[in-house]
């Protein structure tokens, strides 16, 4: 189901390197983000699997079994060879519009949810892409995702995503900013490519948000409200992409760095939960050929 519309969801990523695995919470505490999210309410795990040619990001319902075959398999992350672009499929359908993927995995799975069963397979509900950075590491990564199973007009007033749900949260303070990068060697101006429209086929299209150089700390920062406390080329943005090339101002998804393996995620409406982990695990992949 979709965020809040109105404020942001704030969730907690923990990743373990040992078995390569991830772990979403929703934090019970959405302000102080030293606090232990031990206690917060587990939503989705995923695991990497690296294949010749690809990378595969298992997400479940299950922290302790995460795998196809689970009963609790409700999707996946898959990117190509060089890490660059990626495809989120669902394991049901977000409409009755939905295209089954022809992917060489596709099967039949069961999976409880309320309302009449349908077959379980993949359905690509979203596209994310990686671009040059004429930053390199230093700067934050170019990003796109185009949301399959969202029209551009459910940002607009009135809008509605496959599956709308209201919540009702505390808006989020405001906090410094932190850096991006520490030296001011290339102008911002050069980090963009041409207009995006803000929609391909009337879906909803996302790009990061770019960072803005500030004059004391003489380095890029973004605002993350205090939600963000380690500067990392991980970090990003996401805001509606604008027909004139401009860019949105209401940050629909969030993701950065607190720890070693911490990371915070919020998001909003019309994205949901599912949906902005998996675009977040597209962070976690090296992209040599973007950096």
């Amino acid at each position: 189901m979709p965020g809040p519309r109105d404020s942001s969801l704030h969730c907690c990523i923990k990743r373990n390197r040992g078995n390569q695995t991830y772990h979403l919470y929703l934090g019970l505490n959405s302000v102080d983000i030293s606090a232990s999210y031990d206690d917060g309410k587990f939503l989705l795990a995923a695991r990497r699997c690296r294949r010749p040619t690809c990378t595969d990001y298992v997400i479940s319902l299950n922290p302790d079994y995460v795998a196809k075959g689970s009963t609790t398999y409700i999707g996946k992350l898959r990117s190509n060879f060089l890490g660059t672009k990626f495809t989120v499929y669902d394991a049901q359908p977000s409409d009755a519009k939905a295209t089954l993927s022809t992917c060489h995995s596709s099967r039949l799975v069961g999976f409880k949810q309320v309302g009449p069963r349908v077959p379980t397979g993949n359905y690509p509900v979203s596209h994310i892409s990686y671009e040059l950075n004429v930053l390199g590491s230093r700067g934050p990564r170019r990003m796109q995702c185009v949301m399959d199973a969202i029209p551009a007009s459910a940002i607009e007033p009135g809008g509605e995503a496959p599956t709308q749900t209201e919540f009702i949260f505390t808006d989020i303070h405001s906090f410094p900013s932190i850096p991006f990068l520490r030296s001011k060697s290339t102008r911002i101006e050069n980090c963009h490519s041409s207009p995006t429209l803000n929609s391909i086929n009337g879906n909803l299209v996302l790009k990061n948000k770019a960072p803005r150089w500030h004059e004391q700390l003489q380095c890029w920062c973004l605002n993350f409200n205090g939600r963000v406390t380690v500067a990392s080329v991980k970090n990003f943005q996401l805001v509606a992409a604008c027909e004139n090339g401009t860019e949105g101002e209401n940050v629909i998804l969030q993701f950065g760095k607190v720890g070693k393996d911490v990371f915070t995620m919020d998001y909003q409406y019309p994205i949901s939960a599912f949906q902005a982990f998996a675009i977040c695990l597209s962070s976690f992949d090296t992209k040599i050929a973007c950096e």
